[in-house]
Order: structure tokens, then sequence, then C-alpha cells
């Protein structure tokens, strides 16, 4: 029998992590943790010094995570930081609300999110759990290839949600 336990370790981590990994494919810098669950960070800030006009960093989402996200357009038109945390992690928009961040990205929406962004002038995007829970996992698949040499499928089972 085998045993991996990666779920949270693989959202942290700040090379291969998903939310590091996120950050460089939306094209922003990877800045300081962010996202606290149990004590831990689990994400990151992510920051643009030029900035991002929103509309633009939906187009970004949608080619980086392969469907429309789902957006409250709450915040500023130019976009210059950004907590990650994939997965559900609605519960840290808070966190980024407290920091004056310009916009939270994660997998899945929660129901008071909603007025929280409307409130707080901040944006909320909820891209996909799953959407945006593969790029940890495909990063260290082509890790294992480059260093052993092992064979490698990444097995792809979207869920829109």
């Amino acid at each position: 029998m085998a045993l991996a336990a990666y779920h949270l370790p693989l959202d942290a981590h700040p090379e291969v992590g998903n939310n590091a990994l996120i950050c460089a494919a939306l094209g922003l810098d990877r800045a300081e943790p962010f996202g606290q669950h149990r004590g831990r960070h689990v994400g990151f800030v992510g920051r643009s010094p030029d900035g991002i006009p929103f509309d633009e960093l939906r187009r970004r989402c949608v080619e980086v995570f392969g469907q429309e996200p789902f957006t409250w357009d709450s915040g500023p038109e130019l976009v210059c930081s950004i907590g990650i945390v994939s997965g559900a992690a609605a519960s840290s928009f808070g966190e980024a609300i407290a920091m004056g961040l310009d916009a939270f990205l994660t997998g899945e929406p929660a129901e008071h999110v909603m007025a929280d962004a409307f409130e707080s002038g901040t944006h909320f995007i909820a891209a996909g759990h799953y959407a945006t829970e593969t790029f940890g996992v495909r990063r260290l698949g082509e890790l294992v290839v480059e260093r052993f040499g092992v064979e490698h499928h990444f097995i792809a089972a979207p869920n829109p949600i």
C-alpha cells in the first residue's frame, strides 16, 4: 500500500505549489505568504507593479484555468495585488480585505462573499476548485520525469466547480 499526503503542502510550496504556480501563470510576482489555515499560510499574494486591468485579469484566468471564472467585479479597475489560495478557500477573503488587497482568487465561492466584495470594494474570483488545484501535481510529475526518467501521465478529470 502507498499513501501520498500532499494536499496542503502542494498548495503552499513556494516553487511547485498550486498557488505559486498560479501567480506565475497569471504573470504576477509571487510576494508574501497569504491565507492562514490552521496557523500556516497555504497561499501567496501575487503582485503586479504596473497593475492589470480587471478585464485583462479575467481573460488571463480563462486562459490559465480553461474556463470562465465566477466573479464579483467590485474592486478597482487596475489590479495590483491579489490574494491567491486554490481550492475551497472563500473563508480567506476576509484576510485579503483586511490586507487591503485589490482582489482575491480561489476555487469556489461562498454565499457571504458577494456582500463582502461589494462592501469592501474588493474583486472576488472563483476559478474552479479542480481548475486551481492541478498545477502542483502536474509540475511534480514533470520533475519526476526530469530527475528519474520515470514515465508520467497526468489524467485530467475536469469538474467545472
